[in-house]
């Protein structure tokens, strides 16, 4: 049986919870207003594609690719970015609800993330050098043993990362940020 591709389509206001998306390689596509909420994304790959308003919310992305997408003003919330396909994964979010999501163990480096919330989300041991996070919330997010080299945290806020448990050589902070590297020291900063 042949795997279906499908290249340069535009899907528009598709609720896949109740027209389930077909199995194949996405390439140069464009979803707009879909919701994949609850939805097996399994072993489908989408190079190159960009998600606008799209809600993912608790999707299941065994062995999903993610090559090269954006994803603009969606809510992925609660999704494992560690079950998807990690040859040439590549992902930049914008404006998205990335909450209670995992990261874990995953190489995204460079990655950008502008004007997300990313609250209680885990890096834990991944490597995300040269990550953008520009004006995101990062309250309860987890980085332990996490490698922060020339990321970039100078317009984002309520994140708590401890120096001796991650490699943060070079990474950006803003003078308010730099209290977000203290917390483990329960001191009071006037």
């Amino acid at each position: 049986m042949s795997k279906t591709y499908i290249v340069d389509k535009d899907f528009q206001g598709i609720d896949f919870s109740k027209n389930e998306l077909t199995k194949g390689d996405y390439e140069n596509c464009n979803f707009a207003k879909c919701s994949f909420a609850n939805t097996d994304l399994s072993d489908i790959s989408f190079s190159e594609c960009e998600f606008e308003n799209c809600d993912f919310s608790m999707a299941k992305i065994s062995n999903t690719a993610f090559r090269d997408v954006k994803f603009k003003t969606s809510k992925l919330l609660g999704l494992h970015f560690e079950d998807s396909n990690k040859f040439l994964l590549s992902m930049d979010f914008y404006s998205c609800q990335l909450n209670l999501s995992s990261f874990y163990k995953l190489i995204l480096r460079n990655i950008r993330y502008k004007d997300c919330s990313l609250k209680e989300v885990d890096f834990t041991e991944s490597d995300i050098q040269g990550a953008m996070f520009d004006n995101c919330d990062l309250a309860g997010t987890i980085f332990e043993n996490t490698l922060l080299e020339k990321a970039d945290f100078r317009t984002s806020y309520n994140f708590s990362i401890d120096p001796e448990m991650n490699r943060i050589k070079k990474a950006k902070f803003s003078r308010d940020g730099v209290l977000g590297l203290l917390d483990k020291y329960n001191i009071e900063i006037e």
